[in-house]
């Protein structure tokens, strides 16, 4: 799941530079100086020489301020770097050293593109004349000549990568998902994602009023010390106006979305949730005769963004999670009232930085959601809410049944079935990535890590019920419907 602590260093080093830069407010004067304050010389750190390095760092920067790294920008939040990604040295089809060297040469006959040719005494294939039919492979009687594919080919889960006549990735707008699981699993470090670093500084440094939204997922991966109280005095001293926890904006999707579920249900219909960007992301670009069955109930991040800005319209609003796809919820989904920025956390952190503040272990007193809606990032969450908010409003749920597609796989499973017309389900609750948002491509750590300090910190939290919390708030202030 994640990246060499090397590549993660880099990053995190680019970013930080530009959130100092852009707080001192000499970002355009000094952004040219980055790559040579990163990479001093006259030795190279990580690649061949100085001028790819400081050319890497160069199209990193522009990511950190939220451009495409190169001239061209197709408008995906996912960007390839296109200087770093030249050294991938992974061809597809590889000739391993168990060949036999046979003198029936059925590897070079079945190639029609010429890619084949000895060298010594073995055949080796030509990665600039292979066009990875794998008519080699299926031909060679030992099966001494394998399949590799590139890590961010691998892990993407819609194959939207593909590569260039020159060996450089290429993500296709049209099939990728915004998931970002591709960002992580490159051991180059050759694709990230654009940044709202700038915005939001800038945002703060305005008069404007900048509230932090933080994920449900937060809770527990920085410690059991560090409660959303901690979160929410660490973000009021970093220039943010105030923080609510999105948890609360769980219980308000759970609302809507458990009424759009007992509907159909009692039409003998099917629904999906929409909580989950990518998971929206696959309906509407690989099954698309299935978009009509999706909530069309408001995210958590925007319930509480629409909330914040019913009250505060000058309000700047910003999402902080571990989530990639919540870029392209902003970016391409274009939602009224939706956040207006998204931070990861290491995207956060820079800022921070930068603000010369951190966060401090605080004895929780500051719960805004149920328990329900802080267990919104972990799969199967969204579920139980909404069976619980149905069960507290006498609905009897005995009979509803719901496929909880828990990773990217089991959610291209749920969907393949329901267009089969074989799901047997009436919903489905569809989390791309694996163990739920909690699993996201830039979580702080692995869930495994973490587990017993989210439990601690949500165990603490009084249980008050969905209905119940929601009082405190005016509904009818904002929709929760898509516009």
């Amino acid at each position: 799941m994640f990246a060499d602590k090397g590549i993660i260093s880099l990053k995190h080093d680019v970013i930080n530079e530009v959130a100092k830069l852009a707080f001192e407010g000499t970002l355009e004067e000094k952004r040219d100086t980055i790559p040579y304050n990163i990479i001093p010389g006259p030795q190279p750190q990580f690649r061949c020489c100085i001028y790819k390095e400081r050319e890497i760092i160069r199209q990193r920067v522009r990511l950190a301020e939220g451009k495409a790294p190169g001239p061209v920008d197709d408008g995906n939040v996912i960007q390839v770097i296109p200087s770093a990604c030249a050294d991938c040295p992974i061809a597809s089809y590889i000739i391993t050293d168990n060949c036999q060297n046979c003198l029936g040469k059925s590897c070079m006959n079945s190639c029609k593109f010429g890619a084949i040719q000895m060298e010594g005494k073995h055949p080796k294939i030509d990665p600039n004349k292979c066009r990875e039919c794998g008519m080699c492979a299926k031909s060679c009687p030992f099966h001494v000549i394998v399949h590799l594919q590139r890590p961010c080919k691998f892990s993407c889960p819609v194959d939207a990568i593909t590569y260039d006549e020159h060996g450089i990735s290429v993500i296709d707008d049209e099939k990728c998902i915004k998931c970002g699981q591709c960002i992580h699993k490159c051991p180059f470090g050759a694709i990230g994602s654009k940044t709202f670093i700038v915005d939001v500084v800038n945002a703060i440094k305005s008069d404007r009023p900048v509230y932090a939204m933080v994920a449900p997922a937060v809770e527990g991966q920085f410690g059991a010390d560090i409660s959303m109280a901690s979160w929410r005095n660490a973000l009021i001293k970093t220039g943010f106006k105030d923080m609510i926890e999105v948890g609360l904006g769980g219980d308000m999707t759970t609302m809507s979305e458990a009424e759009e579920w007992w509907e159909a249900y009692e039409n003998g219909e099917k629904k999906t949730t929409s909580c989950c960007p990518a998971f929206v992301n696959m309906i509407r670009k690989h099954f698309k005769e299935s978009e009509e069955l999706i909530s069309t109930t408001v995210s958590p991040m925007c319930a509480v963004s629409r909330m914040i800005k019913s009250k505060d319209p000058d309000a700047y609003t910003v999402f902080i999670g571990p989530c990639i796809a919540k870029k392209s919820e902003v970016v391409d989904q274009k939602i009224e009232g939706n956040a207006d920025a998204v931070l990861t956390f290491s995207e956060l952190h820079s800022i921070m930085i930068a603000a010369g503040t951190d966060f401090e272990p605080t004895e929780d007193e500051y719960q805004e959601a149920t328990t329900f809606g802080k267990r919104y990032g972990n799969a199967g969450g969204v579920t139980a809410s909404v069976l619980e908010y149905l069960n507290e409003t006498n609905r009897d749920t005995t009979g509803i049944s719901v496929c909880k597609a828990d990773g990217a796989a089991e959610c291209k499973k749920a969907l393949l079935l329901l267009k089969a017309g074989k799901l047997d389900d009436d919903f489905i609750e569809g989390m791309v990535c694996e163990g739920g948002c909690v699993g996201g491509p830039s979580a702080y750590a692995e869930i495994p890590k973490f587990k017993k300090s989210r439990d601690e910190l949500i165990s603490k939290a009084d249980k008050r019920g969905i209905t119940e919390n929601l009082k405190n708030y005016d509904m009818d202030a904002f929709s929760m419907h898509r516009k």
